[in-house]
């Protein structure tokens, strides 16, 4: 039987409107996302951290009272308080290292010895290196003339990532206090968790997805953000206040290496092995060279303690998401990163799991 031609129209119709509401939609979909995406990064962090102390929060309503808001700001306080010291010390630490480079290459001139005769022999780069390098030693004006459009596209490139990892820990502050904001309201922002994701995955699955990422953010942000960053606290502060050239760079690459899961030792073997041949052996850099080392092995203490505990992450997919991080979003990608696609890695199997599930009771 032919649909008649008034079926036709209300089933066009009926059409047409679905289409209209679903691009009206999407407009205003695309159009929040424009306005948002500047705070996207901001926020991101924000929540992570939030959900992250909130049980800290929990534990102090006790003792302290029942008010979140209080308690909340005392977290913020304290929690700015010891983050400002450590990160104002390694930034003077890495302004104080490029004055000093600027000032000995302007008094003394930079030296570059001639290359070994071994390096020209190197399979596919040798020969061009070698030429580059000798050039360099023999006549380094002439060498940055031909390249001084490389050499400005690097240097600016350079100060772009330096002026990033500055904004990247002002944002960490901002991010922290916001952080504060939300856990005020943490009983309420849980409920609404709980809620948007019964909506997507049922009212069944819906509060297990939920405890699902906050135990993944929980445990990423911990057992490897954070235990990073506790030691780059502490390797940094030992090496600004021996006055080790470069501390707050190095600080910076203790905590690249710490959330990628790399041995810290990288840097502080050779550190100590520099301090000795330097200063020699005594009672000062004894104990340094004990407090660097203990220092870099911090992590094989505090993982067992904070990283796990139920939620089982690949070491690759939190170095990717480091990597991808970074690349992406500067020094605060380096946080979100591994947190992010630590939780897009859980909810992928997860949905793996279930599927499988279902069709094995079928």
């Amino acid at each position: 039987m032919e649909p008649t031609p008034l079926l036709e129209r209300t089933w066009t119709r009926g059409l047409l409107d679905v289409l209209i509401r679903a691009g009206l939609i999407l407009v205003l979909v695309l159009f929040c996302f424009q306005i948002f995406s500047p705070f996207r990064d901001l926020m991101l962090w924000s929540l992570i951290l939030a959900i992250t102390l909130y049980p800290l929060q929990q534990r102090l309503m006790g003792p302290l009272g029942e008010k979140e808001g209080r308690i909340a700001t005392l977290i913020v306080l304290i929690s700015v308080v010891i983050l400002l010291v450590p990160i104002y010390l390694l930034g003077t630490s890495i302004a104080d290292s490029v004055d000093n480079a600027m000032t000995i290459v302007k008094d003394q001139g930079l030296q570059i010895p001639p290359p070994n005769e071994a390096v020209a022999g190197w399979p596919v780069i040798g020969k061009p290196l070698s030429a580059i390098w000798l050039q360099a030693a023999t006549d380094l004006p002439g060498l940055t003339a031909k390249y001084i459009p490389q050499i400005k596209d690097i240097s600016l490139a350079l100060l772009g990532r330096v002026a990033g990892v500055g904004m990247g820990f002002l944002t960490f502050i901002f991010a922290l206090i916001i952080a504060g904001i939300f856990m005020a309201y943490g009983k309420a922002g849980s409920h609404a968790a709980s809620q948007i994701a019964s909506r997507l995955n049922g009212p069944v699955k819906g509060p297990k997805i939920a405890a699902l990422c906050t135990a993944t953010i929980r445990a990423v942000a911990l057992g490897v953000v954070g235990i990073a960053f506790i030691q780059m606290m502490l390797v940094g502060l030992g090496l600004v206040f021996k006055g080790v050239p470069g501390a707050g760079l190095m600080a910076l690459g203790v905590l690249l290496l710490g959330i990628m899961q790399l041995p810290v030792t990288i840097i502080t073997i050779p550190v100590i092995i520099w301090v000795f041949a330097t200063e020699g052996p005594s009672t000062a850099t004894i104990v340094f060279a004990i407090y660097i080392f203990v220092a870099g092995l911090v992590d094989n203490v505090l993982k067992p303690l904070l990283l796990g505990r139920g939620v089982d992450v690949p070491m690759p997919v939190v170095l990717i998401g480091a990597l991808g991080g970074m690349v992406t979003s500067g020094i605060i990608g380096l946080f979100i990163g591994p947190v992010v696609l630590a939780v897009g890695y859980q909810l992928f199997w997860e949905w793996v799991e279930d599927r499988s599930q279902e069709e094995g009771g079928v």
